[in-house]
């Protein structure tokens, strides 16, 4: 049994966000936890912002997680980091992609992407573009990503990679085990 950990997972449209959300959910069920999730699309289909919500414990009623409640931001793209970094508690780790991918306005030359980094005193930073690659996908950024969070909840690696089986399609497996591994190392 764990304590309530409230989970925060930001990124651009066709990220992976919902499967990562759908693999934390199926996750905390066989952990034998309570989960609620909520997510917010927006312009997903556009390459827009995506948010879920993902709360797990014994006590959980909210599918939402209010601002300074969360345990950790789950961020696959660095943009994304700075828009979610107010939801972390003071003791929060945000975990983050440092990809950067150009929203519109910047595309079209109406704004520019901003240059500073998340300032969150503890903050995982890392290229998970990079590793997804070498796993065998760059589509495997989410993956890479849980594999990081995975550090921070005690859950036994082969519930971890078990979830994963249950919910990627079989033919991407492999590469997804590899990018979870890779996330899990930091290599």
């Amino acid at each position: 049994m764990m304590k309530n950990t409230n989970i925060i997972i930001v990124g651009v449209g066709g990220q992976g966000i919902l499967l990562t959300s759908k693999i934390l959910g199926y996750l905390a069920l066989d952990m034998g936890e309570q989960v609620k999730v909520s997510e917010v699309h927006g312009m997903s289909q556009r390459g827009g912002s995506v948010i879920t919500h993902v709360r797990i414990g014994q006590d959980v009623h909210s599918p939402l997680v209010d601002p300074g409640e969360a345990d950790f931001v789950l961020s696959f793209e660095k943009l994304e980091a700075l828009r979610a970094e107010h939801y972390l508690n003071k003791d929060g780790v945000l975990i983050s992609n440092t990809q950067e991918i150009l929203p519109m306005p910047v595309i079209m030359g109406n704004t520019q992407y901003p240059d500073q980094a998340p300032v969150s005193q503890k903050a995982v930073l890392l290229d998970a573009l990079d590793l997804a690659e070498k796993a065998g996908s760059a589509r495997a950024v989410n993956i890479v990503l849980l594999g990081v969070l995975a550090r921070f909840i005690d859950w036994p690696q082969e519930k971890w990679e078990s979830a994963i089986a249950a919910c990627v399609p079989p033919k991407t497996l492999e590469t997804n085990l590899r990018a979870f591994r890779a996330g899990l190392k930091g290599e």
